[in-house]
């Protein structure tokens, strides 16, 4: 069967209160998308609302209550008459180097369980409706391991490898169902706030045009910013008793 690409004009993002998310979300709206926005903090939510208009819808979220999360990225979807595109980008780090059994479990609860819960539910709305278009935030950091920020790592990788098997599944399915795996590099916002030792800093707004750029375009991979694919490359070319050094 030959699957046939659709036009999209409805974009849910979840983890749209700061950082890519929001300026995504902002990006979308000037380009004339229907656009859905998720997080925790609703006074955040109900600001972006009076800022942006008509073609702002949001819902209260918190990704690790998982059957609120999963009804509530539903209830979004009928209120803005549908969905294409979904953007699972709610994340946290270990930021502070926290290395408490309670820190790390809480990254692998939002990282990895909120992801998997949000990113399912999606396919199979996608598969119903014949197409749509699953983007996961991945990470540069998702190549490797590291130890001041190990189940972070970790995380990303879960989502990049789990993106893969479900763009394998997708190409047996009737319906065009596009994965893509956005892995950006560093970027200003909340999450790298106060981070030492980072390069190539890339701003909110620069990220995110090339992250909808990658969208529309229907990749199955985007580095964000592209030149972090040279990184990319270095790292998959080292041995690992250079790596296990880091």
């Amino acid at each position: 069967m030959i699957k046939c690409k659709m036009s999209y004009n409805s974009i849910i993002i979840t983890g749209a209160t700061s950082g890519i998310g929001r300026e995504l979300a902002r990006l979308c709206i000037e380009k004339g998308y229907k656009t859905g926005g998720t997080g925790r903090r609703i006074d955040r939510l109900q600001a972006m609302k009076e800022e942006y208009g008509d073609l702002f819808y949001y819902k209260q979220m918190d990704v690790t209550q998982f059957e609120d999360a999963k009804r509530g990225l539903l209830d979004l979807a009928n209120e803005m008459g549908g969905m294409d595109i979904v953007v699972l980008n709610a994340g946290i780090s270990n930021i502070k180097k926290d290395s408490t059994l309670e820190a790390e479990q809480k990254v692998i609860d939002v990282n990895v369980s909120g992801f998997v819960q949000l990113a399912k539910t999606s396919y199979d709305y996608f598969s119903k409706q014949g197409h749509g278009q699953i983007v996961g935030i991945s990470s540069v950091a998702s190549l490797l391991g590291y130890g001041l920020s190990a189940p972070y790592n970790a995380s990303k990788a879960f989502i990049s490898n789990y993106m893969q098997g479900y763009r394998q599944k997708a190409r047996r399915e009737d319906a065009y169902i596009v994965i893509t795996d956005i892995k950006p590099g560093f970027v200003e916002s909340e999450l790298t706030e106060g981070q030492k030792g980072m390069f190539w800093v890339a701003s909110s707004e620069k990220a995110s045009r090339q992250i909808l750029r990658a969208i529309e375009n229907r990749k199955n991979h985007a580095y964000i910013t592209s030149r972090w694919r040279l990184v990319a490359w270095l790292i998959n070319v080292m041995p690992n008793w250079v790596l296990d050094r880091i």
